[in-house]
């Protein structure tokens, strides 16, 4: 578990602090030492508001601090982790932001970065979290804690981006595939339109145009299944400019040659048969001999 705890700053080193940024704001303002006398006062009070677990109070007396020193950075740095504290996380981090842009020690500087990565982890930032201890770490590279808690926000980071990334990034995926998918659509249905101006029918026309010419087909058939007569000779007409084609035989039917030749050995039958008749008729019924009784 990311060891969540916000990096104190205890009073002694606010009150050094002080000390030292004095001769730098001096410049500054037009009254810097009163500024800096009512800022320690004001983060006096804060802390004793603390002590007595009023909150609303502490923060009363840091916003006062800051306002009359406005480089105070451990006012900001202080008032960034109450707000951590009271899950007010978008405060705690602009507070830290500000501290570490104002803090000129190194230790105030790692303490706010580091609490700016505790803050981008709440937030399920592993990225920026990753940074913010990053930057921890050049000002004090051996803090044990800062380190863990980096290697755990890589950890996160990486299993984020296995799962496809945040939230955001999910919802910016799916907003992609949709936009990529009515796009295909739409090339799609282009494409059909196309081929259809191109004289092409489509799978629906040709599947109508197939099932009106079987019925077609069928209304031309006789009741024994054969084509009609009438279609038969139209089809058998030959096209301008066309030999005219031998007509096709129908299934049973004899041919011309065919019918020839079954009338000659009709006649050829016949003929024989004519033949013996006439041969018996030649030999003659026997004659009967008449006797004289």
């Amino acid at each position: 578990m990311m060891n969540r705890m916000m990096k104190p700053h205890l009073p002694k080193m606010l009150f050094l602090g002080l000390l030292f940024s004095f001769p730098l704001v001096a410049g500054a303002q037009e009254n810097p030492e009163a500024a800096v006398k009512a800022a320690r006062k004001y983060m006096q009070e804060a802390e004793a508001a603390l002590a007595d677990n009023d909150p609303a109070t502490a923060e009363a007396y840091y916003r006062k601090a800051i306002a009359k020193d406005p480089a105070n950075a451990e006012a900001k740095y202080n008032l960034g982790n109450l707000y951590y504290n009271k899950d007010i996380t978008y405060q705690a981090l602009e507070r830290h932001r500000g501290a570490a842009a104002t803090a000129e020690e190194k230790p105030l500087k790692h303490d706010a970065f580091h609490n700016q990565g505790n803050a981008y982890m709440k937030q399920k930032k592993y990225s920026e979290a990753v940074e913010a201890y990053k930057q921890s770490l050049r000002n004090n590279p051996k803090d044990d804690e800062t380190r863990y808690n980096l290697a755990l926000a890589k950890k996160m980071l990486e299993e984020e981006q296995k799962q496809g990334g945040g939230g955001d990034s999910k919802e910016k995926d799916q907003q992609d595939q949709q936009k990529q998918e009515d796009q295909k659509e739409q090339q799609d249905g282009e494409g059909e339109k196309e081929q259809n101006e191109d004289g092409k029918p489509d799978e629906k026309e040709g599947g109508d145009k197939k099932e009106d010419e079987n019925k077609e087909g069928e209304q031309k058939k006789d009741k024994a299944g054969q084509p009609d007569d009438k279609e038969q000779k139209k089809q058998e007409q030959p096209k301008e400019g066309e030999q005219p084609k031998q007509p096709q035989q129908r299934p049973g039917q004899l041919s011309p040659q065919q019918v020839k030749n079954l009338l000659e050995a009709m006649g050829n039958e016949e003929k024989k048969v004519q033949e013996r008749i006439n041969a018996k008729k030649a030999k003659g019924v026997p004659v009967q001999t008449e006797k004289d009784w």
